[in-house]
């Protein structure tokens, strides 16, 4: 006898009627942020563990991330056609599968093998989160609460992820920081199941996966992921990062042709194009440039240009950690006084506010960088949600999976950007290994140069992607929908 699918259910009323679901789908988005925070605070452990090179330890964490970036519009695209529930569960089964496998790992080989297969997990599973929240409500005041809540589970797991992984090293082996994904998993494949229907085929398309597409979309991204790392690992004056810089241009080239020519285009431009979908992934990319930036430069400056302990520094981090923790409470408020479009704008320029305020004022002491903390954090409680429902108002619902993945993905590669560019200004103009402790004079002041300098760069460049966004939604027909 066959098991019949979940019927398609009427949409909730309320975030109350439909608490299974977004149990399960904050459990994806705590995986996302938990998964690298935890683990970061664990590599000198691993390393002596599994006898590593410094390479190898930066392959942990970065194949992950590249393999999750370059995968998520392909698999987006994948979601819109076959399901984005059942992509999802398949994703979520093997984060459970590749997070046991680590209770098996002996080789720093076989972590990297195992983290990259946790990265296809999350670029399955990640994307599908958003546009599962996004369509589980009709109204647009309930679909920027569902995202505010499973932000916050997610913020939460950022900031609560290296005390909670030092905690757990102190008592336990470094596995358990990975095997900590397996009842995560659970936890989402349960909530998921019993609170989302299955997906409604009018809501799905079925156009030919546009395989070439796929293969230079995720090659696309894969190299503006490494490039940027490269720029910073090996320096500009080597060929390495302009050759990978180079081949992400051709490839984004050919990727637009294929897009532009093809019958069945993975991901159709002329959505892109419209002022709600550009206009969101605009406000993304500007806010992933200027956090980006503001985190590497402050976490520098704080422990390597003041001297501050670690323990110091996480507490100097602490403004931005309260920001975003209980900020969620007012992003509902704000949003219905000033409305969808408004709020983006407004939160985009306020991220965009706190790398300036840093850029400009970080050399007169710590209040002034407590201070650009709160600002921008304040931003991205908002942004973080309202961008990406706007993103998703823009698109047809048989394209919401790939839109969801448009958005990370904008955010991913502009926060690559913004440290390689960080990186790449500091390394012209700091002398000696920025790595030491007891910088020299002229050191400090080289530092302070560097930071204001790529601080100031960040925010013209995020700044005109902000009010380019602003005058792409001038004079449009995609009002906000009333609150």
């Amino acid at each position: 006898m066959s098991v019949e699918s979940p019927p398609i259910q009427a949409s909730p009323r309320s975030l109350r009627e439909a608490w299974m679901a977004l149990a399960g789908l904050s459990a994806v988005f705590l995986f996302e942020m938990l998964d690298n925070s935890i683990l970061n605070v664990a590599l000198p452990t691993i390393g002596h563990s599994l006898h590593a090179s410094t390479v190898a330890l930066q392959w942990v964490t970065g194949a992950y991330a590249v393999v999750f970036g370059g995968l998520m519009l392909a698999f987006g695209a994948i979601a819109d056609r076959f399901g984005r529930r059942r992509v999802m569960l398949v994703g979520l089964v093997l984060l459970g599968v590749a997070s046991l496998a680590t209770a098996f790992v002996t080789t720093a080989e076989q972590l990297i093998a195992v983290r990259v297969v946790m990265g296809v997990a999350a670029a399955m599973t990640t994307p599908g989160s958003m546009a599962l929240a996004f369509r589980l409500f009709e109204a647009d005041s309930l679909r920027v609460r569902a995202m505010t809540v499973i932000s916050t589970v997610g913020m939460a797991g950022l900031a609560l992820g290296p005390t909670a992984g030092g905690l757990v090293l102190a008592i336990a082996p470094w596995q358990v920081l990975l095997l900590v994904n397996v009842p995560i998993a659970g936890l989402a494949i349960l909530g998921i199941r019993a609170g989302i229907a299955a997906d409604d085929p009018a809501d799905l398309h079925r156009d030919p996966v546009d395989v070439p597409g796929a293969v230079l979309g995720t090659a696309t991204v894969l190299l503006a992921l490494a490039a940027p790392t490269l720029f910073v690992n090996e320096g500009a004056g080597s060929w390495m990062p302009w050759l990978a810089a180079a081949a992400a241009v051709v490839a984004a080239i050919l990727f637009v042709r294929r897009q532009l020519s093809a019958r069945y285009p993975l991901l159709d431009l002329r959505l892109v194009a419209r002022p709600l979908v550009s206009s969101g992934l605009a406000y993304k990319a500007a806010s992933g440039l200027a956090t980006a930036g503001l985190g590497y430069l402050v976490t520098l400056q704080l422990q390597l240009a003041w001297g501050w302990s670690p323990t110091l520094a996480a507490i100097g981090m602490l403004p931005q950690v309260v920001v975003l923790l209980a900020g969620g409470r007012f992003v509902n408020p704000f949003v219905e006084r000033v409305g969808l479009d408004r709020a983006a704008w407004l939160s985009a320029s306020a991220v965009v506010l706190g790398l300036a305020v840093y850029a400009l004022m970080n050399s007169f002491g710590y209040v002034w960088v407590a201070l650009a903390l709160v600002i921008e954090a304040a931003g991205m409680r908002v942004v973080g949600a309202v961008a990406g429902v706007n993103v998703l108002r823009g698109l047809p619902k048989n394209r919401s999976t790939i839109g969801a993945a448009l958005v990370d993905t904008a955010t991913e590669v502009t926060s690559a950007v913004g440290i390689a560019v960080t990186g790449t200004i500091l390394a012209a103009l700091f002398t000696g290994s920025i790595a030491t402790s007891n910088w020299s004079a002229r050191q400090t002041t080289q530092f302070q140069t560097a930071a204001t300098l790529s601080g100031l760069v960040l925010t013209v460049v995020a700044a005109a992607l902000v009010g380019w966004a602003i005058l792409r939604m001038r004079g449009t027909s995609d009002e906000p929908e009333s609150l």
